[in-house]
């Protein structure tokens, strides 16, 4: 009997070994079409995956947007259907797929007749691949509150007549939720006469287009063809043209009966790739991440961060449920901890934004007081044996110099799962919660790997380093504009950001970290984003 026994448990032991060998290789394969090759949208995306242990299938680079082409839609929709057949989970960047990438999203030419060709494709990809997960990235066109010339991120007339753009749909959107002032009216038909016919055309048709495509996606996702659908509003505010179209999405969503639990509109974009490959992960092995979230002291989670036009408590809420965990209210509980870095104000500076004007800069190194408190409430974390990961939003496109010194000061740097203050507040929010989800299935090294990309990235550079060639750029060769377009003066700048973040890295960071070493890149050919190249692969 004890012999039956003892085969039976072995028996049993053997066929749990093999269903969790059987998930561990279903798992294992995630195909992933970006929606262009920015390093934060590509590679160092993909390296939080590859940390994690995950085999990525990605198209071939020359396929997606870039700083100089409009990407290659109807090739990914071929490299895509020769390669899902290969794949458990896909996560998709529709911008890619139906314009080209997010930033041929809002310039492009294509026809709608075109445009609906191609969303159909969803239906063809999900009748050649049943078994497939899919999730898809979708984005709003944003409104910027002005434009500059030699600016690649929307159409060359929204240099000169951005600001009118933005006013006349932010009074337009005030127009149909609260009513405008008779002085309002005369506003807003000002700015709407101050844009050419020719451009207000261009400009409506083409967020008309898009609107279009956006609800199919929408249909698909309520009939299964998507599995489940996020709609990104990149560089929004309260009151504007991405804010009233949200309102019509929402509403067609509500008409429509489209659940929560398969489709959400929110601020941002450029974090929804490792969110949603956060969310294929815990799909496929079936698990639901506890996340407990606190905020720095003063507005906190009320802060409406800029770029954004609802409450960052509501962001980080709705990323959270993006990626597949769910939200406790006590850290004992909680497999990742994420803390944020929020203004006493609820401001979110922007010190690191400022247009090169050729003066010298000077990083506030000195922590006021609610500095101070959050750095305790971080290290109180750490020492009660929390996984704590930083979304550091306090200033917009880059590292809070005070807090990160702290941080560095106090040997904290490295006992964090994961760190990210790289551009906008959910930029930030929304990568650090899906690195920080992942974290646990990382080797120590995998995990300071990424940590040490994240410090060099958003602290050294964003922070620091981008401002002060910036400026050199206006010294040396006079003209602002360079920040923009680096034009013939790439070489110069690719040169000075290497010295300087080299510099930086070893006045700040752990050498044994840096031991490959890098080069700095530019690889849109301007200094909003940097790209960190390693003289040898990172290992896992």
């Amino acid at each position: 009997m004890k012999l039956k026994m003892q085969g039976m448990v072995l028996v049993m032991f053997a066929v749990l070994f093999a269903l969790s060998n059987r998930v561990s290789f279903a798992a294992g394969k995630i195909l992933f079409i970006p929606h262009d090759d920015r390093p934060i949208s590509y590679h160092q995306t993909v390296d939080v995956l590859r940390q994690a242990g995950y085999e990525m299938l990605l198209p071939p680079k020359e396929l997606l947007s870039n700083a100089t082409n409009m990407g290659h839609p109807d090739e990914l929709w071929q490299w895509l259907q020769n390669n899902a057949a290969a794949a458990d989970s896909a996560v998709i960047a529709s911008d890619s797929m139906l314009y080209g990438g997010l930033i041929p999203s809002r310039k492009h030419e294509v026809p709608e007749e075109n445009l609906m060709q191609r969303v159909e494709k969803f239906a063809e990809l999900r009748q050649n691949n049943p078994q497939l997960h899919i999730y898809v990235f979708d984005s709003l066109m944003r409104t910027p509150i002005m434009g500059n010339e030699g600016n690649i991120e929307e159409p060359a007339y929204y240099g000169t007549y951005g600001w009118d753009f933005f006013h006349f749909s932010r009074l337009t959107d005030k127009q149909e939720t609260q009513g405008l002032s008779k002085a309002e009216e005369k506003q807003l038909a000002a700015f709407r006469d101050a844009i050419p016919a020719e451009y207000m055309q261009d400009w409506k048709q083409r967020r008309a287009k898009n609107l279009t495509a956006t609800k199919r996606l929408m249909d698909y996702t309520k009939n299964g063809v998507i599995d489940y659908l996020i709609l990104g509003r990149d560089d929004n505010a309260p009151l504007s043209q991405t804010h009233r179209e949200n309102r019509e999405i929402l509403a067609y969503a509500k008409a429509n009966n489209l659940p929560k639990t398969k489709f959400l509109s929110m601020p941002g974009i450029d974090e929804f790739n490792v969110l949603l490959l956060s969310r294929a992960v815990n799909d496929m092995r079936f698990e639901m991440p506890f996340v407990y979230v606190d905020y720095n002291q003063g507005k906190g989670g009320d802060t409406v961060p800029s770029f954004s036009d609802e409450k960052i408590s509501a962001s980080v809420d709705a990323a959270i449920a993006i990626a597949g965990g769910l939200k406790v209210p006590n850290p004992a509980r909680a497999d990742f901890v994420l803390l944020v870095n929020t203004d006493q104000k609820g401001k979110t500076m922007d010190t690191h934004n400022r247009y090169p004007d050729g003066g010298k800069f000077q990083p506030q190194l000195k922590p006021d007081e609610s500095t101070k408190d959050f750095v305790r409430l971080v290290s109180d974390y750490v020492a009660k044996g929390y996984p704590v990961g930083v979304a550091d939003i306090r200033y917009a496109n880059g590292a809070d110099n005070a807090l990160m010194e702290q941080l560095r000061k106090k040997n904290l740097l490295y006992k964090l799962q994961a760190y990210s203050g790289w551009n906008t507040a959910t930029n930030s929010t929304g990568f650090a919660l899906g690195t920080g989800m992942l974290a646990p299935k990382m080797t120590k090294q995998g995990k300071a790997q990424l940590l040490t990309t994240r410090y060099l990235d958003d602290w050294a550079y964003q922070a620091n380093v981008r401002t002060i060639v910036g400026s050199e750029l206006v010294q040396k060769f006079g003209n602002a504009m360079y920040y923009l377009s680096l034009q013939d003066k790439l070489g110069y700048a690719e040169q000075r950001n290497t010295e300087l973040m080299q510099d930086f890295a070893a006045k700040n960071l752990p050498q044994n970290y840096l031991a490959p070493g890098f080069t700095i890149k530019n690889p849109w050919l301007r200094m909003f984003e940097c790209d960190i190249v390693w003289n040898k692969t990172l290992q896992k």
